[in-house]
């Protein structure tokens, strides 16, 4: 029997574990790959024999007192926000604290009464908003049901993005709630840019400082968790390959699959990860660093009256402003504070006056890229002044649209050309543009895999799952539907996909026509908006399916959301709360309870941006 038939049987058998319990594991087993389900296996094993009284090892506790114990909580959009609450953790461990790590959707609200040490690392997202995994706890913490919180200690961080008005918006909630309910702030939130990576570890270290007395102190007279390392079978090789030391991968193809009058123009992307030992699950997203637009770097260099051999520094490193330009700063992503840098190192009247209103600024930046804002504002610059002004270049996270089942040493991903005329010239897209007209095949290109245990296939073949991904979001369902191929999976899978034109927009349509010849997709609904007099969208379709959507959600479906989250996401969320009040007979209560019911255990899992 396999680790993941195990699983689906405590279910159905009489089990020491929670129904919750249950659920983490079925979503970790179906994360791993067999070498890694063997090793889990084994040490497993190993740890329930060291637990045994006779063959208890010294230091190792059979139980901990929660009031000694740092609950981090974590949600995260992309990966930052957890990468931090894990640098948090390792901290906090290397002094001897005990740590819960915790990702807020698996979190129990009524736990919350039972905590004295919190730490809080979350982003924010879109207008403000909270990450996929922290919308539950925001909510509750702002309802009547949460609890008075006296006595509890609190730190948190949040990370953001300045080119959007409410930035760190969700830190802020998070904090304000958890005073509101009488708990106590330990040390000054933080609230990080997208450069974020430096100024974490001096956060970390202030928090772990003001924590550390009280929960040695509490934890004195009572067992101490004591993580053990390596204990049991050896772990499978990791990548050392990471955002921080990404692999140098070469593009293979980027392929053009719109038509010659579409609108869009959507490419199909190769890169070969051999030699890099990168694994990634459907559901994950690949990381990429880009280059930015040679031509438009040299124009902005003459408009600071700058040769390109300038010498500048960047931390530790040294390069030409040329140098840097192209693959270190950021020049296509507006955000208030270059405008602002760049006001005060410029002398420049006009941009002073509006770095003072911050609405007006914002309706600034919104209209140019930082290319923009030079061209319209030239002065001469020292070079190192010009790269102060900057951030870093950010990577940009894309849906992998590949199953290494499928594809092996290779990583596929479906990228949409961000394309714009203003100020009477073309505007691409930072990594679109590189992807779709600058970079050739054979060019290295520096990616690392983001992993993403919220959008994961049902660990059990058998059930169904519902796919909504037009335009580009179809890029995980493609991954979705070719690891279920390869895996020989019996579940019925029905995908909605949507565009503009059938002739000109449908992607992958021998791929999809296929899957439906083979049995392996049982429904396929289309909606192209512009066939038709009246435009037709992917929630029009669910709402259409109406009965049978609720039907295959009866029956135990997943249901997936993949695009835009402003409007699209918004929209099908608002159609399957219709359709569940329609065909199931609830109200609106008794609906917003049923998707918050599939939520909690993933069956309704979203990838939007």
């Amino acid at each position: 029997m396999s680790p993941t038939q195990l699983v689906q049987q405590l279910n159905q058998a009489s089990s020491p574990l929670s129904a919750q319990q249950v659920a983490d594991l079925q979503t970790l087993v179906s994360a791993l790959n067999p070498i890694q389900q063997a090793w889990v296996s084994g040490y497993l094993a190993a740890t329930a024999n060291a637990a045994m009284p006779a063959a208890q090892p010294a230091g190792v506790a059979t139980q901990t007192n929660e009031a000694s114990v740092l609950t981090i909580l974590y949600g995260s959009q992309t990966g930052n926000a957890k990468g931090v609450a894990n640098q948090l953790k390792e901290q906090a461990e290397s002094r001897g604290l005990a740590v819960k790590l915790v990702n807020m959707a698996d979190y129990k609200p009524n736990q919350l009464k039972k905590e004295k040490y919190i730490a809080i690392a979350v982003s924010t997202y879109g207008e403000g908003e909270p990450p996929e995994d922290a919308e539950a706890l925001h909510e509750f913490l702002a309802s009547k049901k949460a609890p008075k919180l006296a006595g509890v200690k609190v730190a948190v961080i949040g990370l953001g993005d300045s080119s959007y008005e409410f930035f760190c918006k969700t830190a802020i909630d998070f904090e304000e709630r958890f005073k509101a309910l009488g708990a106590e702030t330990v040390v000054t939130r933080a609230e990080l840019d997208v450069d974020y990576e430096d100024q974490v570890p001096a956060w970390i270290t202030g928090a772990v400082d003001a924590f550390e007395p009280e929960l040695k102190a509490s934890s004195q007279g009572s067992a101490q968790v004591i993580p053990m390392a390596g204990f049991g079978a050896p772990a499978p090789q990791a990548s050392q390959y990471t955002k921080q030391n990404p692999f140098a991968a070469e593009l293979s193809v980027s392929q053009k699959i719109t038509g010659r009058d579409s609108t869009k123009d959507v490419r199909h992307v190769e890169i070969s990860l051999e030699e890099s030992g990168l694994t990634y699950q459907p559901g994950d997203a690949l990381g990429m660093f880009f280059l930015n637009d040679e031509t438009l770097v040299d124009a902005l260099l003459t408009q600071v009256e700058l040769t390109g051999e300038e010498q500048v520094k960047l931390g530790e490193e040294s390069l030409t402003v040329r140098q840097a330009l192209i693959e270190k700063l950021e020049l296509t992503q507006s955000y208030p504070g270059f405008v602002d840098k760049y006001a005060h190192a410029t002398n420049n009247a006009e941009l002073l006056k509006l770095v003072e209103d911050k609405a007006a600024l914002r309706e600034y930046i919104e209209a140019r890229q930082i290319f923009d804002v030079v061209a319209q504002n030239p002065a001469k610059l020292d070079a190192q002044t010009l790269v102060d002004c900057a951030r870093k270049l950010q990577a940009r996270l894309y849906s992998i649209a590949s199953s290494q089942a499928e594809v092996e040493d290779e990583v596929h991903l479906t990228v949409g050309l961000v394309e714009f005329d203003a100020f009477d010239s073309e505007h691409l897209g930072g990594c679109s543009g590189y992807l779709a007209r600058r970079a050739e095949e054979g060019a290295s290109i520096k990616v690392f895999i983001e992993h993403n245990n919220n959008f994961r296939l049902p660990s059990d073949d058998n059930t169904p799952v519902i796919m909504v991904g037009p335009g580009t979001g179809i890029a995980p369902f493609r991954a979705f539907l070719q690891e279920r191929d390869a895996r020989d999976a019996e579940g019925e899978n029905w995908l909605f996909f949507g565009n503009p034109n059938f002739t000109q927009d449908f992607l992958y349509q021998v791929e999809i026509q296929g899957y439906v010849k083979s049995g392996l997709l049982s429904k396929v609904d289309l909606a192209f908006s512009r066939d038709q007099a009246e435009k037709i969208y992917v929630q029009d379709r669910l709402r259409e399916q109406g009965k049978d959507v609720f039907a295959w959600l009866e029956k135990g479906a997943h249901f997936y959301i993949c695009g835009d989250a402003n409007r699209m996401a918004k929209d099908v969320h608002q159609t399957l709360l219709d359709i569940v009040k329609t065909h199931g007979g609830k109200d609106d209560e008794q609906a917003e309870l049923y998707l918050k019911e599939l939520r909690s255990t993933h069956r309704y899992q979203k990838d939007v941006y």
